[in-house]
């Protein structure tokens, strides 16, 4: 059974509930951090031209976090961040240009080089990063 956060975003695909053997089921508290994603994600897709988004991750449990790298205090493990693909629209550096020119407040928005991650951390700085290749992260987007 599908449970549908919103039009486009349903629980399931900003949570997979079972990766790599690792339980990823969210708390309720984290349900709700979800819902208010997804509603930011619909905002997104609506920037992008209504294009279908290929959301690659959206809420870690705390053994997923570590298993897959992510930063300690990542916006993944409360259910605020979601790394995507948009290949209606173009290259995710098109994604970025057109997500930071747009009115939409994030907290953090990276071009990670094959997919884009953007963060709904209610501290909503409006941080704009780009991935080098080496590692790392550089401030504004490439050319």
């Amino acid at each position: 059974m599908t449970t549908r956060l919103t039009a486009h975003f349903a629980l399931e695909e900003l949570s997979t509930t079972l990766h790599r053997g690792i339980d990823n089921t969210p708390p309720p508290d984290v349900v709700a951090n979800l819902r208010r994603t997804a509603e930011q994600m619909e905002r997104v897709r609506a920037i992008l031209g209504d294009h279908p988004v290929t959301v690659s991750s959206g809420y870690r449990s705390p053994a997923l976090n570590r298993a897959v790298g992510g930063a300690p205090r990542s916006a993944h493990l409360q259910g605020q961040a979601v790394d995507f693909n948009c290949y209606g629209f173009g290259s995710s550096l098109a994604v970025c240009r057109a997500i930071a020119a747009s009115d939409l407040a994030f907290d953090q928005l990276i071009e990670e080089g094959n997919w884009v991650h953007v963060s709904f951390d209610p501290r909503l700085r409006g941080q704009i990063l780009t991935k080098r290749p080496g590692g790392g992260y550089i401030l504004g987007l490439r050319a």
